[in-house]
């Protein structure tokens, strides 16, 4: 025995294989059992017409049905279809005289299914093994030649010429050894007595019995044949079947009652006394079925599954009390019942899921199976409502998991979706599993700010690097998408880039100065930020931020009028006759800066006579106190004070000269006062007023009367309002925004006349209405509007006006003759 082992051992296996192309596309491989893990059986990329190269992408793998355990595997690299685990075809077929085992090769991408039938050839792996070691034989010495007593026969798991071939008995003068059939098909061994026992003479014997099968090498079993000789037992019991048949669903507790078999003995006594046995069981029936050797009753002693075996086949002997016996066959069926629930596996999955996937993309595999049959096996599979994804059938259990919608990572980020497969049994059984998906993220979402538009307010004068505002930005993008990046974009504030007023932090999204701001310059601006995220491309949105400079009081109070020091030397007339209240003269400055910080006030701090005139707080007019009196000095200097209302206060001082006189030829201080200049100057200067004041009223008379004839004017009165100012004496560019200046007051001078220069001038000048006060509009009429200012001359002229229309013309010549004589 043991030398056909080490025989077989040295040699090894050979193996062959045989490639069969069904209609269908499935192939059959021949293959024999106990091969060598990796042992080629074939070339199954060949044999299917596959790309070697793509098996691994592919993800090609072969299932077993019915069964978890890989028996066979594929070479990747080569294609060849190796053995994985060892093969015992008397595990998967038992005594089948043909053993096919089925399998599936799946491929991925595209889904591909083929069946591969494993055909597995017996080899001579097992030895004939007898029931026991030892049979005991009790014979009569009655027993006449050619008697013959039933010897189990040996059981050889392998089929063909492999199982159990011969026996050889051992040389003894009394029995020799014979193989009978019965009529079920089955083999036993017989006995046969050829020459009469003699108790006397040998109460027992002892023979070895040895069976042979017919492989190669021949593998063989023994058992010792223990005879004892006793008197005469001449029947043996008889089975009242020769097959019996039961049928056992499975899951059947224990001591389940299958069958009983019975045999009954002619003879009496102990002779005619049965009790039965198992003959011919394997280890596995052993341990799921008992017998009674006295009842014959079999019952369940195991687990009874179906999906381990579906019938089931046992050798009952009845032997009577001397030793003869016979025995039966019994077939036991197995039905089906549904208690295996269906097994969900996961054959494929992607994970993550780009959140950028178009409806209907597959991103797993699930294949279903279930260990019972028929409709017990039959499987429905759902999905949980509410996520974005089904179930599609496939190739016989195989189900395409796919999307249906969608899928927004900044809405759902993760899925856990349950699987339920549910089979068709009653009651049906189902199974549950359980799949985690995660969304990878994809740039989809710029950054947005959290308000439509940002306002930042500073004070002018700021330091530069000071905090405007804070512009903020969300991105619900994952990492790098979602991480924002401020810049402010391109662009111009009065004419300069927009990065030399403001920058902003990148990372925090603060917005700082980079320079001082003026607001007499510039009052408020606009900056485009930008927030950009770090994907890939990059998105980006765009928010206005309004930067509004607010005023400080930083700029102290202009004078216009009177000039300041070092300008034309300017002196008011003030007639004799003038009342208390009469206007004088009004002082007329403006501040560059806005709100409380440009509201003026005027206050005369220093004059040569304190009771005599007075100034209004707030327009600054300067009227007369009281009448003038002949004590009263010709000339009179004040100075006049202008506060601002900012904190703190910032003020601006002037000198305003009066001339108290009916008629300039009545003033000789005017001489001293303005005679600065060459004669040969001052002369030409005023030959040149004279002629053009001369053209100028003449040009005007014959305009005014020909407009009083189209038209009715009302009286204008020269000096009815505040005092007009030449546009020498505004500065550049001036303006009052907001309509919070000094020149708010609607007072209207026609004309005025200045001295005190020997460049003096008589100057008419329109009157204004209007908030603000610019620079290049003082002193532009249009003829038609002197017109209007001498429409009228029915009017009385109050103290300290002058009517142009009652002032003649040659009244006008002699006073200036007068005013040419005095000077030289």
């Amino acid at each position: 025995m043991m030398h056909l082992r080490s025989v077989l051992q040295s040699y090894g296996f050979v193996f062959f294989f045989v490639v069969v192309r069904y209609a269908h596309g499935d192939l059959s491989y021949s293959v024999q059992e106990e091969l060598k893990r990796g042992s080629v059986i074939g070339n199954i990329a060949k044999d299917l017409g596959l790309e070697v190269g793509r098996l691994s992408a592919r993800k090609a793998r072969v299932d077993m049905e019915e069964n978890d355990r890989q028996y066979i595997g594929i070479n990747l690299r080569s294609g060849d279809l190796v053995v994985a685990e060892r093969i015992d075809r008397e595990e998967h077929c038992g005594e089948k005289p043909s053993c096919v085992l089925k399998f599936e090769l799946l491929l991925e991408n595209p889904l591909e299914l083929h069946r591969l039938s494993l055909q597995v050839q017996d080899v001579n792996d097992n030895a004939p093994i007898f029931p026991k070691d030892v049979v005991k034989l009790e014979i009569t010495e009655s027993a006449a030649k050619g008697a013959r007593y039933r010897i189990n026969a040996a059981q050889d798991a392998d089929i063909g010429k492999n199982s159990v071939e011969s026996y050889i008995l051992e040389q003894n003068p009394h029995f020799v050894f014979s193989i009978q059939t019965t009529s079920a098909g089955s083999r036993y061994g017989e006995l046969v007595l050829d020459q009469e026992l003699d108790r006397e003479e040998q109460q027992e014997l002892k023979l070895l019995l040895t069976a042979v099968d017919g492989g190669s090498p021949q593998r063989s079993g023994t058992v010792v044949i223990h005879v004892i000789v006793l008197d005469a037992n001449d029947n043996a019991p008889v089975f009242t079947e020769a097959v019996y048949t039961a049928t056992l669903p499975e899951n059947s507790p224990m001591k389940t009652a299958v069958i009983t078999v019975r045999a009954s003995d002619a003879d009496e006594g102990v002779n005619g006394e049965v009790t039965y046995e198992f003959s011919r069981i394997s280890d596995k029936l052993q341990k799921l079925f008992s017998l009674d050797d006295k009842t014959g009753e079999i019952s369940v002693s195991g687990d009874i599954d179906y999906e381990e075996g579906r019938k089931y086949e046992v050798f009952v002997e009845a032997k009577d009390g001397y030793g003869l016996s016979s025995d039966a066959k019994v077939i036991i069926d197995i039905t089906d019942v549904n208690d295996n629930a269906p097994v969900i596996h996961l054959k494929s999955l992607t994970n993550p899921i780009p959140e950028n996937v178009s409806p209907g993309t597959e991103v797993g595999i699930i294949n279903v199976q279930d260990r019972d049959s028929e409709s017990n096996r039959q499987v429905r599979c759902s999905i949980q409502q509410g996520a974005p994804f089904k179930l599609v059938p496939s190739i016989k259990n195989y189900y395409s998991l796919v999307t249906t919608g969608q899928l927004d990572r900044e809405l759902v980020s993760d899925y856990n979706i349950t699987i339920t497969a549910t089979d068709e049994g009653s009651p049906p059984l189902s199974s549950s599993k359980s799949v985690q998906l995660s969304v990878a993220d994809i740039n989809d979402n710029p950054p947005v700010f959290e308000d439509q538009s940002y306002s930042a307010y500073v004070s002018e004068n700021n330091k530069p690097g000071s905090t405007l505002c804070s512009v903020t930005a969300r991105d619900p993008d994952w990492r790098q998408n979602g991480t924002v990046i401020y810049s402010v974009l391109p662009g111009e504030v009065n004419g300069a880039p927009v990065s030399s007023y403001v920058s902003v932090n990148g990372d925090t999204g603060v917005i700082h100065a980079v320079r001082s701001f003026d607001y007499e310059q510039l009052r408020s601006f606009k900056v485009q930020v930008m927030a950009r995220d770090n994907g890939s491309p990059p998105l980006s949105s765009n928010v206005t931020v309004s930067v509004f400079v607010s005023d400080v009081n930083d700029n102290s109070p202009q004078i216009l009028y009177p000039a300041p020091e070092g300008n034309s030397f300017m002196t008011e007339l003030v007639l004799k006759a003038a009342h208390g209240g009469s206007l004088v003269s009004k002082v007329i400055a403006v501040d560059a800066d806005s709100g409380q910080n440009a509201w003026l006030s005027y206050e005369i701090v220093k004059s040569t006579d304190p009771g005599l005139f007075t100034i209004g707080v707030h327009s600054g007019e300067i009227r007369t106190q009281r009448d003038i009196s002949e004590s009263d000095s010709m000339k009179q200097n004040l100075i006049v004070a202008v506060k601002d209302n900012g904190q703190p206060s910032l003020s601006a001082t002037c000198s305003m000269y009066l001339l108290i006189s009916d008629n300039l030829a009545e003033v000789p201080e005017l001489k001293d006062i303005s005679y600065d200049e060459k004669n040969s100057k001052l002369t030409s200067y005023l030959i040149i007023a004279l002629v053009s004041v001369s053209t100028f009223f003449l040009t005007f008379i014959i305009i005014i009367l020909g407009v009083r004839f189209c038209r009715r004017r009302k009286p204008r009165l020269l000096f009815d309002g505040a005092v007009a100012i030449p546009s020498a004496y505004l500065p550049p560019n001036y303006a009052d925004v907001d309509g919070t200046g000094t020149l708010r007051s609607a007072y209207n001078y026609d004309a005025y006349l200045t001295t005190g220069s020997r460049t003096s001038d008589f100057k008419f000048v329109t009157s204004y209405n209007d908030n603000t006060l610019p620079a290049d509009q003082t002193l532009r009429k249009s003829p038609s509007d002197f017109a209007d200012v001498f429409g009228d001359c029915d009017g009385s002229p109050e103290v300290g006006t002058l009517n142009m229309i009652d002032f003649p013309v040659t009244k006008m010549l002699g006073t200036l003759s007068d005013a040419l004589a005095l000077l030289n």
